[in-house]
This record gives structure tokens, C-alpha cells and sequence, in this order.
């Protein structure tokens, strides 16, 4: 059996990390090279970077960062924030990313995902998804959750690995920095429904959330943030209760 993945999630907001609320509230968190480095030392998987405010100019600026990352870290990362070309993935994988996840380029453009997957290998294309629900149905959302869409999520996650991504990192916003637990009743279906990895992101509280979404949610890889930054679960503590459970994981 595949072992599952600890991601640290690094959201990026003028070169600082952050940490919100159900997409707001944002506070600080530390310098992410000094994060990443911590987290790579401490058994992390992998790290994702997402710049949360990123705009073209700013795509530089990024990169100079990734480049930082990449020179302290020896764990795969993946970037996204505001990729909308096969230049701007060639940039960042020249620089030290290892990984992509682009949202709402792809959501505006499909044909993105095709083109970058053909580029690059599937390998390296993450598609993020964040949705919520709306009367009952979830419902995807562009620009940091801001703008709803008419896309269904399960839809959506159906088409964008017809069009080649490697894999989905699923963000329910309905759960996102609550600590109440991942959306497992969702992730549970689209891993059923779908053949490639599924990243639970959203609601990591305790390392029961973990459990959970491993076996529940049948996620493939479990993302957070602030349980990690303000040291609330310590990585290697937790790969030792998921390989108590029988999980498997990476010690």
C-alpha cells in the first residue's frame, strides 16, 4: 500500500506566511524559508507553497523564494498562486519547484491543465479545488474562495483528470482553519469516483482529524497550516499515531 502524505501548507502573502479563517482573518506565521527548512528537517512529505496574493508582477518575487525553498529543503514542493502559463510553470520548475497547482487559471482556461500536462508530465500538475457547500451541493470557488462558480466540484475534479492533472488538492472552505475535522464524506466520494491522488485540505484540528481522513476520507495525502505553525502537532508524533492505527506512513 502507498504510504500517505504530511503536507505542511505554507500560504504565502507578501514573501511572509499567513494564516486565516475560512479564507480571512489572516495573521502571521513566520518566514517561510525558515518554516520549510523546519518542516523538512521534522519528516514532513512534501511542503506547498501558495501564494496568496500573487499577480503577474509578483511572479519574480516568487520565484526568488522558491529558489531560497529549494536550497534549504530536500523534500518535493509544490508552488502555485496566480499560474496562468506554461511560462509561468517553466519559470518556477527552473527555479527549484518540483510541483504546480494552479486553481483558478484552470477553472477560466481547461485547456491549461492539457497543455501543461503535456509540457511537463502529469507528475507535476496539481489542480487545487476549493469549494463549499451551497444548498447541499459543493460548489467550486475562484480568487482565494471570493467568487463562486457554476461548477460542481465533483464535475470539475471528473474533468480535470480527463485533462491530465497528476493529482487534486481539495480545500473545503466550509471546514478551512475551523479544526473541526476534513470534509471526509467528500473526499470520500471523489476518491471513489476518481484514479488519481486526492489532497485533503481543511479543518485539521488534532491528530485525529488525520485518522480520520486517512480512513474515512480515504484520502491519499493530508494538508494544514496553523496546527503545524504554532506547533500544535509535531509531524513525527503524528506519523507515530497514524502507524499505530496501521496507517502507512514515512518514519
Amino acid at each position: 500500500m502507498l504510504t500517505k502524505r504530511i503536507i505542511p501548507c505554507l500560504d504565502i502573502k507578501n514573501g511572509r506566511t499567513v494564516k486565516g479563517v475560512n479564507f480571512v482573518d489572516l495573521r502571521d506565521a513566520g518566514d517561510p524559508v525558515e518554516l520549510a527548512d523546519i518542516y523538512s528537517k521534522a519528516g514532513a512529505d512534501e511542503l506547498v507553497f501558495l501564494d496568496i496574493s500573487a499577480t503577474e508582477e509578483r511572479r519574480k518575487t516568487l520565484a526568488n523564494l522558491v529558489l531560497r525553498v529549494a536550497e534549504k529543503v530536500n523534500i518535493p514542493f509544490t508552488v502555485g498562486g496566480g499560474i496562468s502559463s506554461v511560462e509561468d510553470v517553466d519559470i518556477l520548475l527552473q527555479n527549484g519547484a518540483d510541483k504546480v497547482s494552479v486553481n483558478s487559471s484552470a477553472v477560466k482556461n481547461p485547456q491549461l491543465i492539457n497543455d501543461l500536462a503535456a509540457k511537463f508530465g502529469s507528475q507535476c500538475i496539481t489542480v487545487a479545488i476549493d469549494a463549499k457547500q451551497i444548498d447541499g451541493e459543493w460548489i467550486v470557488h475562484l480568487v482565494g474562495g471570493k467568487v463562486p462558480t457554476q461548477l460542481n466540484l465533483f464535475d470539475w475534479a471528473k474533468e480535470v483528470e480527463q485533462r491530465g492533472a497528476g493529482e487534486i488538492l481539495f480545500t473545503s472552505m466550509d471546514n478551512d482553519g475551523t479544526k473541526d475535522g476534513f470534509a471526509n464524506r467528500a473526499l470520500a466520494r471523489l476518491s471513489s469516483e476518481l484514479n488519481i491522488p486526492i489532497i485533503a485540505s481543511g479543518g485539521a484540528g488534532n491528530s485525529k482529524h488525520f485518522v480520520d481522513t486517512f480512513v474515512q476520507g480515504k484520502a491519499d495525502a493530508a494538508l494544514a497550516a496553523s496546527v503545524f505553525h504554532f506547533k500544535e502537532i509535531e509531524i513525527q508524533d503524528l506519523k507515530k499515531e497514524l502507524q499505530d492505527k496501521n496507517i502507512p506512513v514515512r518514519l
